[in-house]
């Protein structure tokens, strides 16, 4: 079995998933948007309790049910946590080691995606979420 490794960009902060990943996909809302800066957001989730985080600097914001952990030293995004999916820890695709090694598969919430970004690869689209929530927003 392969070890996922990531962490931030300072080092503070370094994670591992000793599981292959459940879900690699672009998110296009705006929340993620607003968290990271960029105009689509890219994720790999693993099986939370196949994760190990260390570091002290490794901080979190709560958004309701969704928790961002982040870097507390260099700001760098990390993960994302949402308690209605439960189970599954989705870490940023760009704090992977190797983020090459993690094609997403499919595309969520196209319904919030910049008219100006084109990306045309043939993935599936879901107008909202691409994964069932026990209370959709």
């Amino acid at each position: 079995m392969t070890e996922h490794t990531g962490g931030c960009r300072c080092g503070a902060v370094r994670f591992s998933a000793s599981a292959e990943p459940t879900h690699v996909s672009y998110c296009h809302c705006a929340d993620c948007r607003s968290a990271t800066g960029a105009p689509v957001s890219a994720f790999v989730g693993f099986a939370a309790d196949q994760v190990a985080i260390e570091g002290e600097a490794l901080r979190s914001f709560d958004n309701g049910p969704v928790t961002r952990s982040f870097c507390g030293v260099c700001g760098s995004p990390i993960a994302y946590a949402d308690e209605r999916i439960g189970g599954t820890l989705y870490f940023m695709l760009g704090a992977m080691d190797a983020p090459g090694t993690y094609k997403p598969t499919l595309h969520a919430y196209v319904r919030e995606q910049l008219p100006y970004l084109h990306m045309p690869d043939g993935l599936p689209r879901h107008v909202g979420s691409s994964v069932s929530r026990s209370q959709e927003t």
